[in-house]
């Protein structure tokens, strides 16, 4: 709850009711279960958006959000609230399985990463595909989502801070890495050839339908679960099933098991599942028909 010396203390009006309507819109727009401790994470990221467009109170804000219905203000609205924690090789133990995987596929393969952030991950996948197939033209194609459209433009571009690379091994910099000169020193940007195997795109996983043809191989949905209910993760998994292929993995995030929101998948390894055997024998028998007509 708000002290009163706290709201004085504040530039806009933020009151547990408009806290409340915040967690609630969210939720109801993006699917992220926002804790009850959040309230300085929404005053101040929220804050930031007041001050753009122009409102002294959170209340009018939110009225107009709802009332105005623009797509414009709920993206901005959204990429506020969402958290786009990543690095390059996170959770490292998940890659060389991912390249394991990879050299055993038919080809083409088709990789989607449904939580591309600002980048880091689709093209540390790209990068595992480089090295496992021991060329920089892999057979790979990698579609990487998000709905943050800010952190995906950051992604689209490729451009980081060295920092951002420098706990990876100097032939990987080298091999994927563009250094920076004069302006542009003390950056990195992705080598053209790791940029030609993604496609970035903006998708909720909230949506009914997504704007994605074929199956995968491959699906990395990481840190991304633990922003949802447990209804929210069953519906996304169910979603994820007709997507995947009867071989294909699907990575997730260090804290998230998925074992006790679905019955579609069995683990195959630390994080890493499979479709359960009744999906796989079914799935194998539909494409077994698909070939013979």
């Amino acid at each position: 709850m708000l002290t009163e010396k706290r709201q004085e203390e504040r530039e806009f009006d933020f009151t547990p009711n408009d806290f409340s309507r915040v967690r609630k819109l969210i939720y109801q727009h993006a699917g992220i279960s926002l804790s009850e401790a959040k309230s300085d994470m929404v005053y101040s990221r929220i804050g930031r958006r007041l001050r753009t467009v122009g409102f002294d109170s959170f209340k009018t804000y939110l009225d107009n959000l709802e009332s105005e219905n623009s797509p414009v203000e709920w993206e901005a609205f959204t990429n506020a609230l969402t958290t786009n924690l990543t690095s390059f090789f996170r959770e490292e133990h998940h890659f060389p399985i991912l390249a394991e995987h990879l050299v055993n596929l038919k080809k083409p393969i088709r990789i989607w990463c449904s939580a591309a952030s600002t980048g880091e991950e689709p093209y540390t996948i790209a990068m595992t595909a480089c090295e496992a197939f021991g060329t920089m033209k892999p057979p790979v194609e990698i579609i990487a989502t998000d709905i943050d459209t800010n952190v995906l433009a950051t992604a689209a571009r490729g451009v980081y801070p060295y920092e951002r690379v420098s706990k990876l091994s100097d032939e990987r910099r080298r091999r994927f890495f563009q250094k920076g000169t004069g302006a542009h020193e003390g950056s990195v940007r992705v080598r053209n050839e790791l940029c030609s195997l993604i496609t970035f795109d903006q998708l909720n996983l909230l949506d009914e339908q997504w704007s994605l043809n074929d199956q995968f191989d491959v699906i990395f949905c990481r840190n991304v679960m633990i922003y949802f209910d447990k209804p929210t993760q069953s519906k996304i998994l169910s979603h994820f099933v007709p997507l995947m292929k009867a071989h294909a993995l699907l990575f997730a995030g260090h804290s998230e098991n998925f074992l006790y929101v679905s019955n579609d998948f069995h683990l195959r390894g630390k994080t890493v599942y499979e479709l359960s055997d009744g999906k796989n024998t079914k799935r194998t028998s539909n494409q077994a028909k698909e070939r013979i007509v």
